[in-house]
């Protein structure tokens, strides 16, 4: 299989950690693509008709895109575990609000670098980020146990939520007031599939 990937994308960066800890480096070659909102690789639009990363290409079907799509798929094919059908509901729901951090992180990162600076509308940006705020002040108060139990996808999916916060947007400090939650990143990110995907 191989894996259309940009190392920056905090999508990609899910599947990317989804495989170290699954153990499927030697399965999943990884193929980085030069890609934008406004210019997609042909090789992308190809595997992904909205031109979007993550994309894994499959010799027995179709690509697969979408992080949710990929990691659910890999999951099953190594049996690794990250979707425990225990827990599932909670596991998807924080996967789906550290998803939704991403796609707030992300849309701030394109109002800035996308449109010329005459046409960055603020308030939109601050929305983004009131999304943000509360989507993060929501696990510090109501997930830390999940978080600090064994580990599944909903995991590796707000690390590299936080990760990516870091990178674009450090200047807004999440941490404050999260401080249950800033405690946990500081150790996860210290995994071996965090530090050999940074960007």
């Amino acid at each position: 299989m191989k894996l259309l990937m940009s190392t920056t994308s905090p999508y990609v960066r899910k599947v990317r950690v989804m495989i170290r800890e699954a153990d499927l480096c030697d399965t999943v070659t990884e193929v980085e693509v030069a890609t934008t909102p406004l210019a997609s690789d042909p090789s992308v639009v190809a595997a992904n008709p909205t031109g979007k990363i993550p994309a894994l290409l499959r010799s027995e079907g179709p690509s697969l895109y979408d992080s949710r799509v990929i990691t659910r798929y890999l999951d099953d094919h190594a049996s690794a575990g990250f979707y425990p059908a225990a827990r599932i509901w909670d596991v998807l729901t924080l996967e789906a609000t550290a998803d939704a951090i991403m796609d707030a992180a992300v849309s701030m990162t394109y109002e800035k670098r996308m449109r010329p600076e005459d046409m960055h509308f603020t308030p939109w940006i601050e929305a983004q980020w009131g999304k943000i705020d509360n989507a993060v002040r929501t696990i510090n108060d109501r997930w830390m146990s999940h978080l600090s139990g064994p580990l599944d996808m909903a995991q590796i999916s707000v690390g590299c939520a936080l990760a990516y916060i870091d990178m674009r947007h450090d200047a807004r400090g999440w941490r404050n007031n999260n401080a249950a939650l800033a405690a946990w990143f500081a150790e996860f990110e210290k995994r071996d599939s965090m530090t050999a995907t940074t960007a």
